[in-house]
């Protein structure tokens, strides 16, 4: 399965343009090698950091409730930093994609966290660029959940931490479902299940399945942490 393949069956990307997937996941080193005549990911990546920034404070202005200016500016500066744009790549389960030459790969590149941050943004200035910023905007919905909290200026997600626990071991699969919906049609109740290896470790209840399964994760990261 290529990268494109993947970003279909996981998250919906009806990719038109594939040579900018491939050049979004190419880094430099690879091309030194070999005699492909495509690009790496510098260009796309350009491109992305503008994108993500844009989603990440249109997202913050338009939170409920309000956030203030002050803490936008923190919570934009986490979201958007390198550490976290890498646990965004991780989450998707994107790294073992990445082209890299030998010696990247010897020196453990998909493992570092610049390089990753690099590829994720590079992704989502392939998207914009071949399927438009709504087509970004649904992508980024189902890896980010923005989470504001009285206690904390930051952003506390759980599905990127479990995930980042358990990449360890590729054998590893960690999915969310849906185990019930109650409630009015215009209001429903999701109860969402976290499961490693097909093993319910949490289980989370919100009227928005993204928080739903930040719940699951968090119950699921507390049993693993015993």
């Amino acid at each position: 399965m290529d990268v494109c393949e993947f970003l279909k069956e996981r998250y919906g990307v009806n990719a038109v343009n594939r040579s900018l997937y491939r050049d979004a996941f190419t880094h430099a080193s690879y091309l030194n090698e070999t005699d492909e005549q495509s690009n790496d990911y510098e260009r796309l990546e350009f491109m992305g950091d503008a994108v993500v920034e844009i989603w990440v404070s249109s997202k913050l202005f338009h939170h409920v409730p309000e956030i203030s200016e002050g803490k936008m500016t923190t919570m934009r500066s986490q979201l958007v930093c390198e550490k976290s744009l890498a646990s965004f790549l991780r989450q998707m389960q994107l790294p073992p994609f990445i082209r890299l030459g030998a010696g990247e790969i010897k020196n453990r590149g998909r493992q570092r966290d610049s390089l990753l941050a690099d590829v994720f943004e590079a992704l989502m200035g392939a998207i914009y660029l071949d399927l438009g910023f709504a087509e970004v905007s649904r992508v980024l919905d189902q890896v980010i959940t923005i989470v504001d909290t009285p206690e904390a200026t930051g952003v506390v997600d759980y599905k990127t931490r479990l995930q980042e626990l358990v990449q360890s071991d590729s054998r590893r699969v960690l999915k969310y479902v849906v185990l019930n919906e109650t409630g009015a049609s215009n209001n429903p109740l999701f109860e969402i299940g976290c499961y490693l290896d097909d093993v319910l470790m949490g289980t989370g209840k919100e009227h928005s399945k993204k928080k739903a399964e930040q719940l699951a994760a968090r119950e699921a990261l507390d049993k693993l942490a015993l």
